[in-house]
């Protein structure tokens, strides 16, 4: 009888401790989370199954309490509660798709996979264990991707042991050859440190604290610079006249994260700036459920929130370039990054305001999992993050 119940709770807490050290911040270390199927398929039972879904999805996205609780300045409760629905999809998911048929548990695991990686499940598709593929398979593309896939596939069956040491051989063969992805030429990213104020702090000496900011950051060599998500705050015809005037003697562009503000909600945007004025570059396709994205107030009437452009501007045209855009949120789930590449963009760019997530691997995370796709398709990669 004991052992009846200890091989279930070894596999919870085996887990756990795959989610926790799989999505810990650790590039060389997101392989680590190809082990949650392997858990997933030996589970005898389909109420162990959801129950290891659980311990890995709550383990891996579990600075969502904390970082909610600073966002909104309140108690750890309503954190909590926004942690435990958000697990919910991938708990459904894999216990719905679970079934103890070693025979067709492979195909049903690549159900599983597909359907976390687009909405409406994809739109809470955190720590998806795909995100590994550019680690493990670095420069392949299309076709690394489609190895990860079989791989995951491979990883439920009864050889997994076997596609676990071929795994594990590209594993290390990438970690001791490892060389982080190189900066698109005539680009710069910059991280700024300015906590919650960012977008939030409107006045003009904040504007011309940006403007510093960039001009320190552009030289011969970068002529453009990137800032973060929310850098200008919100975007109005007196902030562009601001940026154009103060750019009009350079040849520098300026890519910002902004908020253009209307009646019915704001997009959350990212905006480019030259000497010539401003324009929308591009508006987030997928803000951050609840907090941002709320959908639920147009069934009531009510407007606010952020909208969700879903499929729309995925590649960007940026000077000569095409860029793929992705603002923080975009950076956790898999189907943005993978439209983008659709349209084999030239480069990447990855902003984010993160003053909320201190003390937490938020951030780290994001970073991760944007440089393993860069990594997976071979693309220089653009950062700016606000903490």
């Amino acid at each position: 009888m004991c052992r009846d119940y200890l091989r279930p709770v070894l596999l919870i807490f085996a887990s756990i401790a795959v989610g926790v050290v799989g999505w810990s911040g650790y590039m060389l270390l997101l392989p680590v989370a190809l082990g949650f199927p392997v858990l997933w398929s030996i589970a005898q039972t389909r109420s162990v199954a959801a129950l290891v879904s659980a311990g890995y999805f709550l383990a891996a996205s579990r600075g969502l309490p904390q970082g909610v609780a600073a966002f909104y300045s309140s108690d750890i409760w309503p954190g909590l509660l926004l942690w435990l629905c958000a697990s919910l999809s991938f708990v459904t998911v894999h216990t719905v798709f679970w079934t103890i048929n070693a025979r067709t548990r492979p195909f049903r695991y690549f159900l599983a996979v597909v359907v976390m990686s687009i909405p409406p499940f994809g739109i809470t598709g955190w720590a998806h264990p795909v995100t590994a593929a550019g680690v493990l398979f670095p420069g392949w593309g299309w076709w690394g991707l489609g190895l990860m896939t079989t791989g995951l596939a491979g990883l439920v069956t009864r050889i997994w042991p076997a596609v676990a040491i071929a795994l594990t051989g590209f594993w290390l063969w990438s970690a001791a050859t490892w060389t982080d992805p190189k900066i698109p030429d005539g680009w710069r990213g910059v991280d700024l440190e300015l906590g919650v104020s960012l977008g939030r702090e409107a006045g003009l000496q904040r504007q011309r604290d940006m403007i510093a900011t960039v001009r320190g950051a552009a030289t011969d060599s970068a002529r453009f610079v990137a800032l973060p998500e929310s850098a200008l705050g919100f975007w109005t015809p007196t902030v562009e006249r601001v940026w154009t005037g103060a750019l009009r003697d350079g040849a520098a562009t300026v890519i910002a994260g902004a908020a253009l503000l209307d009646a019915g909600g704001y997009d959350n945007v990212l905006v480019a700036i030259d000497r010539k004025g401003g324009r929308i570059l591009y508006r987030e396709r997928m803000p951050v459920p609840g907090s941002m994205w709320q959908p639920w107030r147009s069934w009531f009437g009510e407007s606010g929130g952020t909208r969700a452009d879903f499929f729309t501007n995925p590649v960007v045209a940026v000077g000569a370039s095409r860029a793929a855009p992705l603002i923080c949120y975009e950076q956790l789930i898999v189907w943005p990054i993978l439209q983008s590449m659709l349209h084999d963009p030239d480069f990447i760019i990855a902003v984010g305001n993160g003053w909320w997530t201190e003390g937490t691997s938020i951030v780290a995370i994001q970073r991760a999992a944007a440089t393993a796709w860069a990594k997976l398709f071979a693309k220089p990669l653009v950062i700016a993050f606000n903490t």
